[in-house]
Order: structure tokens, then sequence, then C-alpha cells
């Protein structure tokens, strides 16, 4: 049995929304085919944005997008983007398959998508083979409100009212695809490039350094020494491969049980990695001032058969929305750090909450464990301890059951529970300790088979329901968890 207390009146910080952000790259059929189809399209497009994606998107409270990437950002000349689209000149995505990117997809038409969004706007600079000067010209002709030469070509362009940018990144991987550098070099290189940053016209950018590649505690030392106190955020990147990155990483569909429980294990890892990196930079911030930005996670395996190999189009199975939930519930547990978080990616790429195929559209499992979770999102997160059986296979162990709670500003309590394993229900006693409380209700999200997944010609294979499987009593919850599942409660 897993015995769960929440101590209801213990607050331990608020669970920044923008942990639910999303990442969209020039990759595959991300953008062009996901987002955009351009204004002479047949699919029902407000400016060549997909009308249908953006509802979807909507309903669950997208807070930020990152674009253009990714490998891609440190490609990325801003001005190949805007004005005529018959003058936009046609460059080779040289990342991501060598196809032709036209260019149709630029800052005005990713601008106008935030706003049918609502969700900021988190753009990546080109660190690797951009120009100071680039950079702070790009700056200038978003936000500037005023008389320049930058500010009358946007106007030019179709935009006389500046936009407001608050997230901006300094380089992408600049450890990997965006220059192969040392944090030493990179550090000054950061440094110097966010100088140049400007915030014109009572804008002001909230600035990212390029942080490690998952466990590079080093990079991480010598970006807080060398460049802490130049830095808003700093980021992370993690995915959670079951097999060998280079060898292998797996089926996203045609896997077992000892795929799934590698995978289950691996997607918590990331409380190590986060834990380890934060302890770095508490020594360097103490007071917290500077954000963990996770801004690229998620599952990563072998692109489905017969695809691009280049477009990293791959599946969603229940096993994603498992993995999914484990990340929000660490995210949340580290709210005092982790202040953004960006699944890779949005649409039709790695992780994606959207896959699409010409008019169609199918929201994945991980799509529903956003939208039952988007109840977190600015809550105060509760004091949880939790005291639970094993997961065991083929010798090794990880916790059968995480959780998390929190407590929206009307005081209603939302706890969210997982069962990681594929075969055991999971009995759960809850115990909230202070306000009284006598009602709950829930939905689940779960499957007969560990590959469940929703398709164009069965898009409800795996999609949430209500859930029955728990009471409350003498403020003691009592939870019988399916196995392979994700639950989410509210307590009144």
């Amino acid at each position: 049995m897993t015995e769960v207390i929440i101590n209801t009146d213990i607050r331990k910080g608020r669970i920044n929304r923008n942990i639910y952000g999303h990442f969209a790259e020039h990759l595959g059929r991300c953008i062009y085919g996901g987002f955009w189809v351009g204004k002479d399209s047949e699919i029902p497009n407000i400016n060549g944005i997909r009308k249908d994606v953006v509802e979807a998107l909507k309903e669950i409270k997208i807070p930020v997008l990152r674009w253009p990437g990714g490998c891609f950002a440190d490609e990325y000349h801003w001005k190949d983007g805007i004005g005529p689209y018959e003058s936009r000149p046609k460059r080779i995505n040289v990342h991501w398959g060598g196809v032709i990117e036209n260019n149709h997809f630029g800052t005005h038409e990713f601008f106008e998508l935030c706003e049918l969004l609502e969700a900021e706007p988190y753009i990546s600079g080109n660190v690797g083979s951009g120009t100071i000067q680039e950079m702070r010209e790009w700056i200038e002709y978003i936000t500037f409100d005023g008389e320049s030469t930058l500010a009358n070509l946007r106007a030019a362009n179709g935009r006389e009212k500046p936009w407001k940018l608050r997230y901006f990144g300094i380089g992408n991987e600049n450890w990997g695809c965006g220059g192969n550098m040392r944090p030493e070099y990179y550090a000054d290189l950061y440094r110097r490039y966010s100088t140049y940053v400007r915030d014109f016209s009572g804008n002001k950018i909230f600035k990212i350094a390029c942080g490690p590649n998952v466990d590079d505690y080093n990079w991480t030392e010598v970006l807080m020494r060398e460049a802490g106190r130049f830095m808003d955020g700093l980021s992370l990147h993690y995915y959670t491969i079951p097999g060998d990155f280079w060898l292998g990483k797996g089926s996203a569909t045609n896997f077992d049980e000892d795929e799934w429980f590698r995978t289950m294990k691996k997607a918590l890892r990331i409380d190590e990695l986060i834990t380890r990196h934060s302890a770095i930079m508490d020594r360097y911030d103490p007071e917290k001032r500077v954000a963990l930005v996770v801004d690229e996670w998620g599952t990563w395996y072998d692109v489905e058969p017969e695809t691009n190999p280049a477009f990293l189009y791959q599946q969603n199975t229940m096993r994603d929305a498992l993995v999914a939930a484990i990340h929000f519930n660490i995210f949340h547990k580290h709210c005092d750090r982790v202040r953004m978080a960006n699944i890779a990616q949005t649409i039709n790429v790695l992780q994606a909450v959207i896959h699409t195929e010409g008019s169609k559209m199918v929201l994945t499992p991980t799509y529903h464990v956003f939208n039952m979770y988007k109840v977190h999102q600015d809550a105060e997160l509760l004091d949880l301890n939790i005291k639970s059986p094993g997961y065991r296979y083929a010798g090794e162990s990880i916790p059968q059951v995480t959780a998390t709670a929190s407590v929206d500003k009307d005081g209603k309590i939302h706890i969210s529970l997982c069962n990681l394993s594929p075969k055991e229900p999971a009995i759960i006693e809850c115990e909230l300790r202070g306000e009284k409380k006598t009602k709950v209700t829930g939905t689940i999200l779960t499957a007969e088979e560990m590959n469940a997944h929703n398709t164009f010609e069965n898009p409800n294979k795996v999609v949430p329901q209500h859930f029955d499987g728990a009471s409350i009593k003498d403020n003691k919850l009592k939870v019988l968890l399916p196995a392979m599942s994700v639950v989410t409660l509210e307590v009144v």
C-alpha cells in the first residue's frame, strides 16, 4: 500500500505556469504541416495558421512557446523570414534532412501564433553562426516603439505596434550543434552577446543562457561562476531514451516490459539531474534568482518505419503519458528553481501533443496529461510526503507511485497520481492534514495495453475518463489506482 500525507496548510511555492511550456522547431512537420499550412490552404486557417491546432492548444492553456529551435536556431537568420513571401530566400535546413526552408513562417507569423494561443513567445537567438549586431537588431525590430529604420521596416511589413518579448535564449546547445564550444568560451561569449540584448520601450527581457547537456555538471559550474550574474535563466536538456542514442533508441510502439521499465527509470532521473544542477546553482545564487529552464525534455525513440529519419516523427503511447506526468510531478517538487520547461516538441516531432496528416488532427496521450495537469498552473505546491512500494523488475526497483498536490486560488486542492507499474494496481491511503475536506472527484487516463495510442482512424483509444476509484472520509482519501494510469483528483 502507498501512504501519502498532504499538509494542506503548508505551501512550498508557486508552480509557475511556464513549466507547461512547449517547443516548436523548424524540424520535420512541426512548423510546416503542423502549425502552418499557408493562407491559401483549404485546411481552415487564420492567416496560414491551423485553426484546429490553435483551438486544441488553447484548451490546455499553453503558456509559452519556444522557437525557432533547437539546432535550427543557430543557423537561423531572422531577416530571411520577413517581408513578402516571394522575396524570402530559400535555405537548406542542414540539421534536419537537408530539405529546403522557404522561410514563410518567420517573426511575424510566430508572434501572430503566440497572440492566437495567448502564449508568451520565447525566442532562441543565433550565437553559433550569427552576429551580435544581428541579434541586437532582431530585438529592436520586435520591441522598439518609436522611429528607427528597423521599427519602420517592421511597420512596412505589416506590424506598426511592437510586440512584447519576455523570454530570449542566447544560443542553443552551444556545447554541441550550436558550436561545439567549451564552457569557458561560451561563458565569455554569453557575457558579450547578452550585453547587446537590449530592453527597448519598456520591454524587459528575461535572458536565458545555454546550460548543460544532461549531467555535465562542470558546464553548470563554469557558467554560474563566470556569467551567472548576467543571466536570468540557465537551460537544461534531457531526453528519456530507453535504448542507446546512437545504436538504437527503441521503438515507440513495439516494446516489452523491459523497455517500459527502463523508460520509467530514465524519466525519474530528471529528479537527480535537477537536484545536482540546482545544488551548484545554489552556491552562486543562494537567493534562487536564476531559473533552471528545462527547455527540451521528453521521450526520444527510433522514427516510425517508412518516415524520413531526419523528421523525428514517433508515435505516442500510454508510456509517454506516464513519462509526462512523472516530469510534471518532479518539476513541481523543484518549483523554487524550475520555473519553465518546454516539451519537445509540440506537433509531429518526438513526444508531440498533436499529430497532423493533411486536414486530419489527433490528440496524443501526452496531450491529455497536459490537459489533466493544467489545474496546477500557477497554483501553490502543497507539502506532500509519500511512501510507495517498489515497482520491481529484473532485480531492480523504482517507486510504483509518484504524486503531487497543489491548491488553487479558489482553495480547491488537486492531487495528481501516477502508477508506473504496467500490471499491478496501487492502493493509496492519503491523509489530508489541515483544512477539512469532504468531497472528491477525479479524472483518469489509462489503457489496457502498454503501447495503446491514438491514430487518425481511432483517435479516442486513449482518452481521459471520469474516475470513481477515490473516496474521502474524515479527511482521509482512499484511492484504487489502476495499473499504468494517471489520475487527477479535485478535493473540496
